[in-house]
């Protein structure tokens, strides 16, 4: 795992790219996290972005997680889409679709590093999902045509809601 950030500014938010690189599909959060590390400028001047390699998860990310930031996971869901369909759920919703899957284990993981989030009193000000429907989380280091061809849209999406979050 590693992670760096880009910019020093009043509003932080922290990426987290989760999944198995080794699991076709499944390492999209990966990919979509080192996806935006090769974005020029992908936050504006006044957000502080760190961007980590979140891999299966752990509770070691907590330290990653403060009151006044905004976290973004990006994980591969099985949401009953077309494969390479991106969804993003924020906030309530968030937590909703986390309690309602867990069918991985690092979903599994990311419904309780928020929930130590919230016991150790440093939940983020603001979260969100955004999820991508998987084709294949069978033996493979990339991702089938359809989820490599979401990547763009799923970057969109996290660039979007940390703009949004940094600006209310």
């Amino acid at each position: 795992m590693h992670g760096e950030a880009v910019g020093t500014c009043p509003y932080h938010a922290v990426v987290l790219g989760i999944g198995n690189i080794l699991l076709s599909d499944d390492g999209i959060g990966v990919h979509v996290a080192n996806a935006i590390r090769h974005v020029q400028n992908p936050a504006p001047d006044d957000i502080s972005l760190t961007i980590r390699d979140g891999g299966t998860i752990g509770l070691s990310l907590l330290a990653e997680i403060d009151p006044d930031s905004g976290l973004v996971a990006v994980d591969a869901m099985e949401m009953g889409a077309p494969p390479g369909s991106v969804r993003v759920f924020v906030g309530p919703d968030m937590d909703r679709q986390l309690e309602g899957t867990k069918k991985t284990a690092h979903e599994v993981a990311l419904a309780d590093l928020i929930q130590a989030a919230r016991l150790a009193g440093c939940a983020p000000r603001h979260r969100a999902l955004v999820a991508v429907q998987p084709a294949s989380t069978e033996w493979g280091l990339e991702p089938t045509p359809a989820v490599n061809a979401a990547i763009p849209e799923a970057v969109r999406c996290v660039l979007a809601a940390i703009g949004d979050w940094a600006h209310e």
